[in-house]
Parts: C-alpha cells; sequence; structure tokens
C-alpha cells in the first residue's frame, strides 16, 4: 500500500552548516507523493521523566513526558508509534539497545506497550502520549498511578507512514484506541480540507474536544453498554459515506482486530476505495496482550 521512496539527495543547509539528515528529506518528498510512504528514523530509547497528567474524558489520561533525555526525540508525522518499557513480573526492566539506525530487543521480549505519540514540542522538551484507561492493562494501571518525576523508558519511535497532504477527502475511523492519532491527524490537515472521521466511544463520556479543519465531519458513534471490540457500530456509521466520483480519498481505519475485518472488505469493494490510499490497522485484539498487525 505504500510506494517506495527513493532516497533524495540531503537538503542543503546555510553555508557551512551540516546537511539535514536524510530521512527528513525522505519525508519532504513523501509529502508530496501520490500516496503513503514508510519513512525510517534513526531510533533509539531513552528515559524519560513524567512532567504533568492530564485526563481527557472517562477514557484517555494524558502522560506529557521529558526530561534531559528527549533531547534528539523526533516525530515529524501522525502515524508512528512509541513503545513504553516496563519492569517484568519479577521487577527486571530490560531494555533493547541500540544497534546503528535500529534497536535490537532482548529475548524473551521485554514487557512494553505501543502507543502514538500525540504530540512532540521539540522547543519545550516535552512528548505527549495518551493512553487508554482499561482494566488489567500494565500500562494503562501505570499511567492511572503516574505522577510528575516518574520515569518511563521510551523506545522509538522507528519511523512513521507519511501520508500526502493533497487528497481530495481523508476518511478516519477507529475506537478510543484510534483516536490519539486520528486527532493529530485532523489538527495537522492543511486548512479547509474535507473529509469524515468517525469515532466509536462508550457514550458522551469519552468524547473529547477536538480541533479539525472547516467542512470536516466528526461524528462520535455511541456504542452504549456493547464491550469495546464487540459489535457492529462503527460499521454501521461508516456505511453512511459515499465517496465523490472522480476525487482521491485516503481512508484509515483502527481499533480491534475482529472488528476491522469487514470493515477492510467494505472499504475496499464497497465503498470503493483505492487499495494504494487505504490503510487499516489492528491496534489490539481481544483477549491477546500487545496484539500489533498492521495491514
Amino acid at each position: 500500500m505504500s510506494d517506495p521512496v527513493p532516497p533524495p539527495a540531503p537538503p542543503a543547509g546555510p553555508a557551512g552548516a551540516a546537511p539535514a539528515p536524510e530521512h527528513l528529506g525522505r519525508i519532504a518528498r513523501a509529502r508530496t507523493g501520490t500516496s503513503t510512504a514508510k519513512v525510517g528514523y534513526p531510533v533509539g530509547v531513552r528515559e524519560l521523566q513524567v512532567l504533568r497528567t492530564r485526563t481527557l474524558g472517562t477514557g484517555l489520561v494524558r502522560l506529557t513526558l521529558g526530561g534531559p533525555e528527549v533531547e534528539g526525540f523526533e516525530s515529524h508525522v501522525p502515524e508512528e508509534h512509541v513503545r513504553l518499557v516496563f519492569p517484568d513480573e519479577h521487577g527486571e526492566l530490560r531494555l533493547p539497545r541500540r544497534e546503528g539506525t535500529s534497536l535490537r530487543w532482548p529475548r524473551p521480549l521485554p514487557v512494553s506497550r505501543e502507543y502514538t505519540v500525540r504530540r512532540h514540542d521539540p522547543v519545550a522538551g516535552e512528548v505527549d502520549v495518551d493512553l487508554v484507561l482499561h482494566p488489567g492493562g500494565v500500562a494503562s494501571r501505570w499511567a492511572a498511578a503516574a505522577r510528575p518525576g516518574d520515569r518511563v523508558h521510551v523506545a522509538g519511535p522507528p519511523g512513521g507512514h507519511v501520508v500526502p497532504g493533497h487528497y481530495d477527502r481523508y476518511l478516519f475511523a477507529g475506537d478510543l484506541t484510534a483516536l490519539p492519532q486520528i486527532a493529530r491527524y485532523l489538527e495537522e490537515l492543511p486548512a479547509g480540507t474535507p473529509g469524515w472521521a468517525f469515532v466509536e466511544v462508550a457514550g458522551p463520556g469519552e468524547e473529547i474536544e477536538l480541533t479539525a479543519p472547516d467542512g470536516f465531519t466528526v461524528q462520535w458513534v455511541h456504542r452504549g453498554d456493547v464491550p469495546a471490540g464487540h459489535g457492529d457500530a462503527l460499521e454501521r456509521a461508516l456505511r453512511t459515506v459515499r465517496l465523490p466520483e472522480g476525487e482521491r480519498t485516503f481512508v484509515w481505519m483502527a481499533g480491534e482486530a475482529g472488528v476491522l475485518k469487514p470493515l477492510r472488505r467494505w472499504a475496499r469493494h464497497e465503498l470503493g476505495a483505492d487499495p494504494a490510499h487505504c490503510r487499516a490497522t489492528g491496534y489490539w485484539k481481544r483477549g491477546v496482550a500487545d496484539f500489533d498487525d498492521e495491514h
């Protein structure tokens, strides 16, 4: 689903300045390309500290992370992720180590969970990560109790999928786990971009304030008493969408893997979305810890 992006020559800087890193040139080229493209970043692992916490509705908690090791952290596009690494059940913290531009993870794998980079402010030295609050989750339990000064190891992001900003329309859909990425997409789209965003939540309490371009339709889909990852509320809402003929639309969907299966088929065979411009990612799966299945 992604076009290969051959590395261009690094962009020239001021006289005497070092050239910009190669991946920044690849990102710039991908932004003006014809389809999405995966661009890798030099990846690292760093110990960050909690600067502040904030609850968002009844379903999310935002951790703002920073500290001396935040220097050099990179975040360039909405579709990128970091891993928070935690001690295992014996209290042992095993970390990946950097090898060149990637990380080598120890075996067995450490306890870690993957999250969208919601915001990165390199000037303030801050990274925001929004976590879903739910019973039994190792990261959720830690985030709910986190206080300023607490520390956590953050690996990544290893790169991101760059989505050009010149599609005619955009369609975003997902559950609460997809909301941080949808929110960042909406904030970064060009002014006046039309499209739709469908977010499945339990009810009004899980809704949060979003900043979307004028002309963009945001619909909160309430599933009521149906547990997360069950039911077809999101699918029924999406079936109201009709794509205008002759326009290029980018489609992005994420959430529980089982819920996404019929949505993939619908997007490609009924909605008429071009597979080259459609991405669907299983962020989690009922009964499976740390599931990630990208398509």
